[in-house]
């Protein structure tokens, strides 16, 4: 049964699609660098939120080799080498479709990675948090570099790449697998012991932020226009 069109009112104009996901985003933004912001602060003052994390991640930790390589899906030798084929694909793709400015997502993806570490490394020497007992003494574990690592480099791919695919099923198997490997990535640092969970979480949330910021950078594929 068709759905009656929406009404509007004389004088008012209707709905526009782009200016409605822009606003959801922008949304998604502020509660996600708000979650980081408070996070960010139990951890640095050791607040009940940090002690019920530190507790949490004692009844998790199990430290065997099987769960450090579904750590090491995020690390830089395995993420960004994935993310660079993609970026070449669909800058490939791009051009060919005579889309204007075809390198403009591409660099954009590939600027938003190298900024990870730039924004990754001085919190951690800000915040100075020690890790879990297994990993003995030192700090610098939060927020996590390999989480980071895995949420802009799978999801950049991803955001780029799924305007490209014509499939449902394919963008769901592109979508699934993103969220799967950072997952893992995340599950094999929490029980292997290698951070506490909020190290984890708290990157979720600030590469979370980023890759809102790439996705509001990022167009629809369009070819540019004839002369």
């Amino acid at each position: 049964m068709r759905r009656p069109d929406p009404i509007v009112r004389p004088g008012t104009p209707p709905p526009v699609p782009g200016r409605t996901t822009s606003r959801s985003l922008l949304s998604l933004l502020t509660l996600a660098v708000l979650l980081f912001a408070l996070i960010t602060w139990q951890v640095a003052v050791h607040g009940p939120l940090a002690r019920a994390d530190e507790r949490l991640s004692d009844s998790l930790v199990h430290p065997s080799r099987g769960w450090a390589l579904l750590a090491d899906l995020g690390s830089v030798v395995v993420a960004v080498p994935v993310l660079v084929v993609v970026l070449v694909y669909v800058g490939l793709r791009a051009r060919r479709a005579g889309t204007e400015r075809w390198w403009r997502e591409p660099v954009g993806a590939g600027l938003l990675m190298a900024a990870v570490p730039a924004i990754v490394v001085p919190l951690k020497e800000l915040v100075a948090r020690s890790g879990p007992p297994v990993m003995g003494p030192g700090t610098g574990f939060y927020p996590s570099g390999h989480t980071a690592t895995a949420v802009v480099a799978y999801g950049s791919a991803t955001l780029l790449l799924l305007p490209w695919l014509r499939r449902t099923y394919a963008r769901r198997l592109v979508l699934t697998g993103c969220l799967a490997l950072n997952a893992a990535v995340a599950v094999g640092l929490v029980i292997r012991g290698f951070h506490w969970p909020l190290d984890v979480v708290a990157s979720w949330c600030l590469c979370g932020a980023l890759l809102i910021l790439l996705r509001l950078f990022a167009r629809s594929p369009s070819p540019s226009p004839s002369p």
